[in-house]
């Protein structure tokens, strides 16, 4: 063997290691090195239009996916749905629309943003960052928009449009069927509404229930995460006193923390007075809002990989 060839088995073997280990802005260079010596190499025009898919680089990942696309045998590779994805991110409709017609998926006539109905998934925020998960309605193959009211700390409102992967990482139950879970890529969209956590007490579920029923102007979604946020006390993070009693799994707790996603403080206060005014044991404690912004995608792990893969 050759010092060249034994250089070149190198860098090959570099550029893999980097990506298997979550270097994205190595791996692009040593892929770029790679091109250099092999410009029309369809796997290496694959890895790093890649690696600038998980590091958002929209433009050079539907560059390279392109070209991998145009050297693949196979109409519909995994380089024709990422190119679809980056002119998706992009907002280059026509583009997009092309790419996923070529690939045998189906889209609505028309010129503009995708928008129809490809059923209900579930997608997993700031995979990079925790990855709190979230249902959505997707609205072309890799966009969605949410269902949930998800936690401020995600930096995610009801309503934001996200754009999603490609490939499930997974599957949940929506109570009546297996739905896919993809990890997030961007949000793309903000939702009009605002987080608003609200700490209630009532004495009843039914109470409770009829708060998540009401209905007033500038309020979308409500939803109770009493129990669905188990892993910190919510209350207490937000500095709200109460006590802390000690419940069996069957008690019903009359401290609840609800996620309300509203145009507007008054519409939130509007909503509970109606609901304090209904009667019952039922009491307002505190509205609390926080404004995050998602945290930033930092290179040094495989966030991308699904718990089932190696």
């Amino acid at each position: 063997m050759t010092d060249t060839t034994h250089s070149f088995s190198d860098l090959h073997g570099a550029a893999y290691d980097a990506m298997d280990r979550g270097a994205l802005t190595e791996a692009s260079r040593l892929f770029a090195a790679l091109l250099d010596a092999e410009p029309d190499k369809r796997a290496y025009h694959y890895m790093r239009g890649l690696a600038h898919k998980y590091m958002r680089d929209w433009p050079l990942c539907l560059q390279h996916n392109l070209r991998a696309k145009a050297l693949a045998d196979d109409e519909c590779e995994a380089e024709h749905w990422n190119a679809a994805i980056a002119a998706t991110a992009m907002g280059d409709w026509a583009e997009a629309r092309r790419l996923w017609t070529s690939c045998g998926i189906r889209v609505p006539e028309g010129d503009g943003p995708i928008d129809d109905d490809y059923g209900v998934a579930v997608s997993r925020l700031n995979p990079w960052h925790g990855g709190e998960t979230v249902f959505i309605r997707r609205i072309d193959p890799v966009r969605g928009r949410l269902l949930n009211v998800p936690l401020p700390e995600s930096g995610h409102r009801f309503g934001d449009i996200v754009l999603h992967d490609g490939a499930a990482t997974g599957h949940r139950y929506d109570g009546e069927h297996k739905v896919p879970v993809f990890n997030e890529m961007a949000r793309l969209v903000p939702s009009e509404f605002q987080t608003f956590v609200v700490f209630i007490r009532c004495g009843q579920r039914d109470d409770r229930d009829a708060l998540l029923r009401a209905t007033a102007p500038g309020i979308g979604y409500a939803e109770d995460w009493t129990e669905s946020v188990r892993h910190y006390c919510l209350r207490c993070s937000y500095g709200t006193p109460h006590r802390h009693d000690a419940v069996r799994d069957d008690d019903w707790r009359p401290d609840r923390n609800l996620g309300i996603a509203a145009q507007s403080r008054r519409a939130v206060e509007h909503l509970l007075a109606q609901w304090v005014a209904g009667g019952g044991d039922r009491h307002l404690e505190a509205i609390e809002t926080r404004e995050v912004e998602p945290p930033p995608c930092e290179e040094g792990h495989v966030w991308w990989r699904g718990p089932d893969e190696d």
